[in-house]
C-alpha cells in the first residue's frame, strides 16, 4: 500500500454520523464491487485501488468509508448476511420448533454462500484476520447473525418477544458453532453433511432452553 494510503487507512473511520442517501448509495456502490470482486478471486483479487475503481470512488473517499480492506470485507460479510436475512423473511423455515427453523435457517444461508466460495472465503478470512480496529464492523456481523436466528425462533432483541438471558446464551453458542463450521468447510476440513450435522445438533440447545422456561421455580 503506498505511503499515503497507509495513512488514511491507519487514521481514517467510516462516518458516525447517519449517512445521506447519496453517501448511502457511494456505500452501497463500494460494497458491491467488493463482493464482485471477491467472487471472482477471493481475498487477495479484493485490491481497495480496484475497488474504488470498480465503484466508481476516489481512493481517498473508499479509505474514509472503510480504513482497510479487513474493514471492508467484514461490512461485506454484514452487507451479505442482511441480504440473505431478507430472502429467508420472505420464505420463513417451516420446521416445527425453533431448534428445527433455526437449524433450516442456518443452513440456508449457508447454502447461499457455498454458492459462492471465493466470496464466503474472503470475508472469513477478514472476519478471522480482525483486530480490535475492526470491532464496530466485527459486532455487525455478530448483531446480524444474531437477527437472523432470532427472527427463526420467533423472537425479537427489541421487540414484544425477546429473548431470555438463557436463550441469548444459546445464540451465541450457535453463532460461533455456525462461524466454525464455515472455516472448516471452506478449509476442507468438513463435508456439507458434518456441518448439518453439528448444526443440527448445536441447535437443539434451543429446545434446553425453552425446556428450562417452562419448569416450575
Amino acid at each position: 500500500m503506498p505511503a499515503e494510503s497507509k495513512t488514511e487507512a491507519t487514521t481514517a473511520r467510516p462516518p458516525s454520523s447517519p449517512l445521506t442517501e447519496r453517501q448511502e448509495a457511494r456505500r452501497r456502490r463500494i460494497l458491491h464491487a467488493s463482493a464482485q470482486l471477491a467472487s471472482r478471486g477471493g481475498f487477495d483479487a479484493v485490491q481497495m485501488r480496484e475497488v474504488a475503481e470498480s465503484s466508481q470512488v476516489a481512493l481517498g473517499t473508499l479509505y474514509r468509508y472503510f480504513p482497510s480492506k479487513v474493514h471492508l470485507l467484514v461490512a461485506t460479510m454484514q452487507d451479505q448476511l442482511e441480504q440473505m436475512h431478507g430472502t429467508l423473511r420472505k420464505k420463513p423455515p417451516a420446521g416445527d420448533t425453533a431448534a428445527e427453523r433455526v437449524a433450516e435457517t442456518l443452513m440456508r444461508a449457508f447454502r447461499a454462500l457455498q454458492r459462492e466460495p471465493h466470496l464466503a472465503d474472503a470475508m472469513v478470512r477478514a472476519l478471522t484476520f480482525a483486530d480490535r480496529s475492526v470491532s464496530p464492523e466485527v459486532d455487525q456481523v455478530s448483531r446480524q447473525t444474531t437477527a437472523i436466528i432470532l427472527d427463526a425462533m420467533g423472537l425479537d432483541a427489541s421487540g414484544p418477544q425477546r429473548p431470555t438471558p438463557e436463550q441469548l446464551s444459546a445464540v451465541r453458542v450457535i453463532e460461533h458453532t455456525w462461524h466454525s463450521a464455515l472455516i472448516t468447510w471452506l478449509s476442507g476440513r468438513a463435508s456439507i453433511a458434518q456441518v448439518k450435522i453439528d448444526i443440527e445438533t448445536v441447535c437443539r440447545l434451543i429446545d434446553l432452553t425453552e425446556t428450562e422456561a417452562g419448569a416450575p421455580e
